[in-house]
Formats: structure tokens, C-alpha cells, sequence
């Protein structure tokens, strides 16, 4: 089997990239993780990855001022260089320029906690909470142009419970996502583009 390599994309701790490790640990999974880049040379997801064997690279964007794209076409040429074919957002808290997504169509996804299309952006789970929604989990999708619109590859939900506060329902939704990740990385690599059906239906059960 060929596995798909794959590049990710932190600005942080990364623990979705660590569960993306983790799965490729074993050899039978569809996708390698041969780099892990990060805007942040600090970034805690750095070391983390460098545990796992994977190549590591840093390139902080403060220098690029608000030429985003300068940016991101070294980042492109990093990826490029370890032969990446898939590039998997994770916690990357940068917003991609059209001309990153196009140099990526439809091998570049992400990871975003809420049941989209429901809260796109930013606090999802203040603003899920805050609508009395019953249900809220987390989404992996292609990226498009939009902000959390591309095609959806997978979802995995959770209940909100009498008494959740932000920290618990976030605590609930990151344990789906580290499950729900690596099983569309491993769809997309495999050129399924979905989850299938009994694979969906583990990763909802809490």
C-alpha cells in the first residue's frame, strides 16, 4: 500500500496533529505524516511531533507584515519539498489566502468544532451554549475560499448536558475530534472522500 504523505498545519499544542500521529503510527493507516509546520517557533506541537519522528519546520508571519501570501508561498514550498500531497489544518490559527486554497483544492482540510453549517468562526461553543442547541460536536471539511464552508468529509456529535460551561462542552467535543480526524484523513487518503457509515456511528457514541 502507498500511503498518502501528509503535512499539518499547527499554531500551538496541537492535539489534533498528535491523534493524526498517532493513527499513522500504524502501518496499515493510509496516510505518513512527513512534516508538521507551524507560523510559531514556540509552538508546543513542534516538539511534540519532532516524538513522533515527524520533520518539523517553523517560519514565524509576523515578519511578512500583511503579505500573507509571501508567507504562505514559503510554507507552500516547505510542504512541497517533503513531497506533501495532503495538507490537514490543525489548530493553524492563520487565515489562508485564495491563493494557498487553490494551490490545495480538495486536498486540504480542516478541522472545526461545531455541527456545521452551525456557528462558522470563532467561540463555537459560548455561541452553542448560548442557542440551547442539544446537540454540538465537530466537523472535517475541505477548505474552501469561505470560512468553514467547503464540502463536509465527516461529523461527530456529543450531547450538551444540564450545567455544561464552555471548558466541559469543549472537553467533550475535543475527545470526537481526535477520533473523528484521523478517520476522514484516512477516507480522504484512501480517495473515499467520506466517512463511512459504521466508522460515523462509533465516533458519535460517548
Amino acid at each position: 500500500m502507498t500511503r498518502k504523505k501528509v503535512g499539518v498545519l499547527i499554531s500551538g499544542r496541537g492535539s489534533n496533529m498528535q491523534a493524526l500521529c498517532e493513527a499513522a503510527k500504524d502501518a496499515a493507516y493510509p496516510a505518513e505524516i512527513v512534516l508538521v509546520a507551524s507560523n510559531r517557533s514556540d509552538a508546543g506541537g513542534l516538539e511534540i511531533a519532532r516524538g513522533y519522528g515527524a520533520e518539523t519546520f517553523a517560519l514565524d508571519h509576523r515578519p511578512f507584515g500583511k503579505d500573507r501570501e509571501a508567507h504562505e508561498r514559503e510554507m507552500d514550498a516547505a510542504l512541497r519539498a517533503h513531497g506533501v500531497e495532503i495538507v490537514a489544518l490543525a489548530g493553524y490559527m492563520r487565515v489562508l489566502s485564495p491563493w494557498l486554497v487553490a494551490q490545495w483544492q480538495g486536498r486540504m482540510i480542516n478541522i472545526h468544532p461545531s455541527l456545521l453549517p452551525l456557528f462558522p468562526g470563532l467561540d463555537t461553543h459560548k455561541r452553542a451554549l448560548e442557542a440551547g442547541v442539544k446537540l454540538h460536536g465537530c466537523t472535517v471539511h475541505l477548505v474552501s475560499d469561505g470560512v468553514d464552508e467547503g464540502p463536509i468529509l465527516g461529523q461527530a456529535a456529543v450531547p450538551v448536558l444540564a450545567g455544561d460551561d464552555e471548558a466541559a462542552l469543549a472537553a467533550r467535543v475535543l475527545k470526537v475530534e481526535h477520533r473523528l480526524y484521523p478517520a476522514c484523513l484516512a477516507a480522504l487518503a484512501s480517495g473515499k472522500h467520506w466517512v463511512e457509515t459504521d466508522a460515523a456511528a462509533s465516533l458519535i457514541s460517548v
